[in-house]
C-alpha cells in the first residue's frame, strides 16, 4: 500500500475547547492547568467523565468513569458541563483549516480525522515537516494542541497519534512496528478493549508483539473474526482507505505557506506551478473540470487579497490552470512580500459532459488540448502507481521556495 496518511487528534478536545471559552470570558484560571473534568451535572454531580485535564490524570481519573467516582478520588476537582454547540463550532474551524492544506479528509469524530496527504506531499519537504507545521499552526491560530500520527496505513497512523502526548508528531510506518509498537501492551492496540485484553492474557499474550506472532487460527477459535482483525492490526495489516466526502463540493484547491516571504515574481511562480499541478491532479482524479479559477495571496503582514476569473472552456489541465493563475497573480500582487499562495477552482463540471468548442477547436476538428490531456493522463498513471515523486518537473529539482514554516 502506498501513500501518506495522517491521523489528527485534538488533545483532550472537550476540556481544551471549554477552557479556551472560559478564558475568553475572563476566567483567571485555565481548566487545563488544574484538576478538572468535562461531564455530568455540576449541581447534581452525576453523569460520566467526558474529558479530563492532565493534572486530573494524577488522581487516576479515567474518561468514562462516573463523576461520583472521580470526585471521591479528587474532592476539589473542578467540573464543567459539556457545551456541544461550542465543540461543533471548534471542530468545523479545525476541519476548514485542514481542508485548506489538503481536501482529502475523513472525519471520524468531532475531534479526530484522517487525512490522505498523498496528493499534496510534493508541496512539502517531508510528511513530518508538514505535520509539524500543521500542529504548530493549530496551536498558534486556535490556542489548543493536537497530536498527529503519520503512516502508510490508517490503523498505524491512528496508533502513532496515540503515542506520547500532547502537541507531538509521531511516525509509525510498516517497517517501524517491531521497534515502536510491538513492545507495547496489547491494551494499547486499536480496537483491543478490556474483554479482548482479558482473553489474550489467558492465552499468555501480553504485548502487541506477542499478538503479532501468535497463531491467527488460535485467535479465531477464541475470539472469532475480531481475533483475526487484532492479529492483522498487530502486524500493520490494513487496506482501508481514507474515505473523503464526494467531490461534489464547491471547488478543489490547495494553498501553501512559504518558508521565506517571496519578494520577486520568480519566487512566487514556482509554488504557483506546484499548486497548479496539485489542483489539476485532484480535478482529474475526481473526473471534474473547473470553470472558475481563484488565486489568493497572503502578505507578510497577514493581509489577504484574491481574484478570480471564469474560463470560456472548463479545464483540468495543469498548464491552463497555471497560466491563468499567473495572469490573476499579476493583476493583484502589490509587490509586498508574500507569505502564502493559494489556488482554488470552482464551477465544477463532470469531465465527460459535453462542452462548447472554441474557434480553434472548430477549425481543426479536435480539442486543442488533446495532446496535453494524453500527457496528463500518462503522468497521473505513473504517479498513481509509483508515487507523486516518480515524475518531477525539471524546475522542481531546483531549490524549492515553498516551504511551510512554523516559526513565522
Amino acid at each position: 500500500m502506498s501513500g501518506i496518511i495522517f491521523h489528527i487528534d485534538v488533545n483532550s478536545a472537550y476540556l481544551s475547547w471549554s477552557a479556551l471559552k472560559k478564558l475568553e470570558e475572563g476566567a483567571d484560571c485555565d481548566l487545563r492547568t488544574i484538576p478538572s473534568i468535562i461531564g455530568g451535572d455540576t449541581a447534581k454531580r452525576h453523569g460520566v467523565v467526558l474529558a479530563k485535564s492532565i493534572p486530573a490524570k494524577k488522581f487516576r481519573i479515567r474518561t468514562g468513569e462516573p463523576v461520583v467516582s472521580a470526585l471521591r478520588k479528587c474532592p476539589f476537582l473542578v467540573m464543567e458541563p459539556p457545551d456541544h454547540r461550542l465543540y461543533a463550532k471548534r471542530s468545523r474551524q479545525l476541519t476548514d483549516f485542514l481542508t485548506e492544506i489538503c481536501p482529502d479528509i475523513e472525519q471520524v469524530s468531532i475531534d479526530e480525522c484522517y487525512m490522505d496527504f498523498t496528493s499534496v506531499e510534493d508541496l512539502y519537504p517531508s510528511a513530518s515537516f508538514a505535520a509539524a507545521f500543521m500542529k504548530d499552526e493549530i496551536r498558534k491560530r486556535f490556542g489548543y494542541t493536537v497530536n498527529i500520527g503519520i503512516s502508510d496505513r490508517k490503523v498505524l497512523a491512528k496508533m502513532a497519534s496515540d503515542f506520547k502526548k500532547p502537541d507531538l508528531v509521531h511516525t509509525l510506518f510498516h517497517n517501524e512496528i517491531q521497534e515502536k509498537m510491538w513492545p507495547l501492551p496489547v491494551s494499547s492496540l486499536y480496537m483491543c478493549g478490556h474483554s479482548s485484553v482479558e482473553t489474550l492474557k489467558k492465552l499468555e499474550i501480553m504485548t502487541i508483539g506477542d499478538l503479532a506472532q501468535a497463531d491467527p487460527d488460535i485467535l479465531y477459535a477464541h475470539m472469532k473474526s475480531h481475533g483475526r482483525q487484532l492479529w492483522e492490526y498487530a502486524n500493520g495489516i490494513d487496506d482501508s482507505c481514507v474515505i473523503t466526502e464526494p467531490e461534489r463540493q464547491k471547488g478543489v484547491g490547495n494553498s501553501t505557506t512559504l518558508s521565506k516571504d517571496a519578494t520577486t515574481r520568480a519566487e512566487a511562480l514556482h509554488p504557483l506551478l506546484q499548486l497548479a499541478d496539485s489542483v489539476s491532479r485532484r480535478l482529474r482524479s475526481a473526473g471534474q473540470m473547473a470553470g472558475m479559477i481563484n488565486v489568493e495571496i497572503k502578505y507578510g503582514d497577514f493581509s489577504t487579497v484574491s481574484h478570480q476569473t471564469t474560463l470560456t472552456v472548463p479545464t483540468d489541465s495543469s498548464d491552463t490552470i497555471y497560466h491563468t493563475a499567473c495572469e490573476l497573480f499579476d493583476k493583484i500582487w502589490n509587490h509586498n512580500p508574500i507569505r502564502l499562495l493559494g489556488i482554488r477552482t470552482s464551477k465544477l463540471k463532470d469531465s465527460n459532459e459535453p462542452r462548447q468548442l472554441n474557434l480553434f477547436e472548430i477549425s481543426t476538428g479536435k480539442p486543442a488540448s488533446q495532446k496535453q490531456q494524453k500527457l496528463d493522463a500518462a503522468l497521473d498513471s505513473i504517479r498513481s502507481r509509483y508515487g507523486n515523486s516518480a515524475v518531477v518537473r525539471g524546475s522542481f529539482l531546483e531549490k524549492k521556495t515553498s516551504r511551510p514554516h512554523s516559526d513565522s
